[in-house]
């Protein structure tokens, strides 16, 4: 069966630059993201790997670990990230897995059959934690991905989780939030004392709670 929003992320025992890791001991108690490449040495890839390191401060602003997978072996990996922090001006500075065996590869669905049975796509995870999956995205391999609305994902995740109300589309940090139809008309000045809109019955609008 494939894995579905809310499901717990499968656990895993995996070799990385940055030793040996428990999967589900290294998350703690931190968000995670997980995200895989089709292979070492390739162009998209390369400058995928440099963006995160770059961001990794916007990470750890939010408490989110971050961890690469890619079905080639540890030395490779390791002769890839000199590669990685030439082009792309930055050091590589979280862990790479290694799975030249598609072990973790398979557990997460991440085998793309209609290319080729060893060939990993653009897959990102987002994992609470809780250790259940909040987000799955899956790019083609021609197609970089976009951290920075893989932040803007997270931050609503982390807002949404702690308060009754959703993100409209486009949403960022600071913008107006939806109160959530589970939140009755009379409620709503207690739970949220900066004011709203009644914009129609069922949309009804306040200033982020967080801030």
């Amino acid at each position: 069966m494939s894995l579905r929003l809310g499901d717990v992320a499968p656990d895993f025992t995996a070799q990385t630059t940055e030793g040996t890791i428990k999967f589900h001991e290294w998350l703690g108690n931190s968000w995670g993201v997980l995200f895989s490449h089709p292979a070492d040495f390739t162009p998209v890839c390369t400058t995928e790997l440099g963006a995160v390191a770059k961001l990794r401060a916007e990470f750890d602003k939010r408490d989110v670990k971050v961890m690469a997978i890619s079905a080639d072996p540890l030395d490779s990996h390791t002769k890839w990230i000199g590669d990685i922090n030439e082009t792309q001006n930055t050091v590589v500075n979280y862990p790479l897995i290694a799975d030249p065996d598609f072990k973790i590869s398979n557990l997460y669905g991440m085998i793309h059959p209609n290319v080729t049975d060893k060939f990993t796509v653009r897959s990102v995870f987002i994992i609470g934690p809780d250790k259940k999956i909040k987000l799955m995205i899956t790019y083609p391999a021609s197609t970089g991905r976009n951290f920075d609305e893989i932040l803007r994902v997270i931050d609503s995740l982390q807002l949404t989780a702690k308060y009754s109300v959703a993100t409209p589309a486009n949403w960022k940090q600071g913008e107006d939030v939806i109160i959530t139809a589970a939140v009755k008309d009379e409620d709503v000045p207690a739970k949220f004392p900066k004011g709203h809109k009644k914009i129609k019955p069922y949309l009804r609008t306040t200033p982020q709670p967080n801030l």
